[in-house]
């Protein structure tokens, strides 16, 4: 693991649920929900200090989360083993 690395491939992980009143990245649609890291990507600026032009701040490792569709649709109707992937901050993520 790199130095502010968190996760590896294949933690399972949940994706913070708090509501910022701020520009975040984050879609309303995977809060709360939960996945597998199936990459980890280079560290990032936050979005949150990006928006606001206040990029002093340390960069974040930045991981691919699979989930499974069917979790984050109650009523998907497609293949029960389609999923999303979606690049997340780390500093949103929690051990699942």
């Amino acid at each position: 693991m790199n130095a502010g690395q968190r996760y590896d491939l294949g933690d399972r992980v949940r994706i913070d649920d708090r509501r910022e009143p701020r520009h975040h990245r984050t879609p309303a649609f995977v809060k709360g929900q939960t996945g597998i890291v199936t990459r980890v990507c280079m560290d990032q600026a936050k979005p949150e200090d990006v928006a606001y032009f206040t990029m002093n701040g340390p960069r974040v490792p930045v991981y691919r989360i699979r989930m499974m569709q069917c979790d984050l649709w109650p009523d998907y109707t497609g293949k029960p083993d389609d999923t999303l992937d979606i690049e997340m901050h780390g500093h949103w993520l929690q051990p699942a």
